[in-house]
């Protein structure tokens, strides 16, 4: 049986139990820098790539947007790592999780991110790889480079179908 997932929209309070939302909020700590050019928005994710004599990797992925509806195909997580994802361009993209642990497929939310918007998944937690949605999308990625196997993936049936936006 297909189940069809309609995407939620990313909050900082909805995502809380997977990571951390990467934007712009006056509401959290920013102050004024560079001599009162630049206001800068301070500490918004946890990077957390210490584990096993790990380092932080900065990468760009090029991700191509899949045919929607999309099947659920996969999921991922890096039981060593955070693993941050911010979209470089102007478009939204997608975002499908599910809690640490044993992954728990009626656990799986999706979200739908803006341009400026990006996420830090916290080690551990369940995540398909990045689905731009409307045209081909890079993303500045901060993760861990080091020893030890920090890369869990589990296929998927396809029977969860996020909803086409």
């Amino acid at each position: 049986m297909i189940e069809k997932i309609v995407p939620e929209i990313l909050t900082r309070e909805a995502f809380a139990p997977f990571g951390d939302v990467i934007e712009v909020d006056d509401n959290r700590q920013h102050f004024t820098i560079n001599d009162g050019f630049t206001e800068r928005y301070h500490d918004l994710a946890k990077v957390d790539v210490e584990k096993n004599n790990g380092r932080t990797l900065i990468n760009i992925f090029r991700s191509t947007p899949l045919a929607q509806p999309i099947a659920i195909k996969m999921m991922e997580r890096h039981p060593l790592s955070s693993q941050a994802f911010i979209p470089l361009g102007n478009e939204p993209y997608l975002v499908v999780v599910a809690p640490k642990g044993e992954l728990d497929l009626a656990a799986i939310e999706v979200f739908i991110a803006q341009s400026n918007q990006g996420v830090n998944y916290h080690a551990g937690t369940w995540h398909h790889y990045c689905l731009a949605l409307h045209q081909r999308s890079d993303f500045l990625v901060v993760d861990r480079g080091g020893e030890g196997d920090n890369c869990d993936v589990v296929e998927l049936d396809g029977n969860k179908m996020i909803a086409a936006q």
